[in-house]
C-alpha cells in the first residue's frame, strides 16, 4: 500500500497527501489544460484573422458598443484595453489601414474622433468565432442549476485567490494596464452570451 501521508507529485509539479487534495489536483490540472487550449484556440484565431489579441479585442469592445447604440472614443478604448494613447494612436490608424475600424468626427469634441467598427469587421468575426462560441455556450448550458452554481463559485474563489498580491511588487499603474491588457485580451475569446449572434 502507497504512503499516503507522503506527498504525490503528479506529472505538471502538484503534489497531494490525501484523496481531497488528489480531487482538487485534478480540477486544477482540468483548469490548466482548459487554459492551454484557450491560448491555442487565441493563437489560431489571430493567425486566420492575421491580427494580434489586442486588435481582435478593440474589434469586439467596439462591435458590443455598437450594438448597443453606444458611442467610443479614442480614450474609451485605451481604457478598457488598459494601453497608452500613444498606442492606441498606433492600433487605430493600423486597423483603419487594414479596413477593420473606422474614424468619424466627434459631435462636440473637436479635437476628439468616435471609433466604429466596420461590416467586414463583423462578417469576420462572426465567421472565425460563431462555431465555437456555440460549442462553448452548449457546454456551459448543459450544466443543471447546482453544478453552474459550483462552478461559478468555484471559479470565482479561484478568482479571488490569485488576485491577491502575495509580493507586494511596485508598480500598481503597471500592473492595472498590465491586467486591462490580460482581461480585454481574454474577452476576444470569449462568447457573448446575452447576444442572440456571437460577435
Amino acid at each position: 500500500m502507497p504512503d499516503r501521508s507522503a506527498p504525490i507529485y503528479d506529472a505538471s509539479g502538484y503534489w497531494y497527501s490525501s484523496s481531497n487534495e488528489e480531487r482538487g489536483v485534478e480540477v486544477l490540472n482540468a483548469l490548466r489544460r482548459y487554459r492551454a487550449a484557450e491560448s491555442e484556440m487565441r493563437r489560431r484565431t489571430r493567425t486566420s484573422m492575421k491580427m494580434g489579441e489586442t486588435d481582435l479585442a478593440a474589434i469586439r469592445f467596439l462591435l458590443r458598443a455598437q450594438r448597443r447604440a453606444e458611442t467610443v472614443s479614442a480614450k474609451e478604448l485605451a481604457d478598457h484595453l488598459g494601453i497608452t494613447s500613444a498606442s492606441t494612436s498606433v492600433l487605430i490608424n493600423r486597423l483603419v489601414r487594414s479596413g477593420h475600424l473606422e474614424r468619424h468626427a466627434h459631435p462636440t469634441d473637436k479635437r476628439g474622433v468616435l471609433l466604429t467598427a466596420t461590416g467586414d469587421s463583423n462578417s469576420e468575426v462572426r465567421t472565425t468565432m460563431a462555431s465555437m462560441h456555440a460549442r462553448m455556450i452548449l457546454a456551459a448550458e448543459s450544466l443543471d442549476a447546482d453544478q453552474s452554481a459550483a462552478v461559478v463559485g468555484f471559479l470565482r474563489e479561484m478568482t479571488a485567490a490569485i488576485d491577491i498580491d502575495d509580493h507586494g511588487v511596485d508598480g500598481a499603474v503597471d500592473a492595472a494596464a498590465g491586467s486591462a491588457q490580460e482581461r480585454a485580451a481574454a474577452e476576444a475569446a470569449m462568447p457573448e452570451v446575452r447576444e442572440t449572434e456571437n460577435a
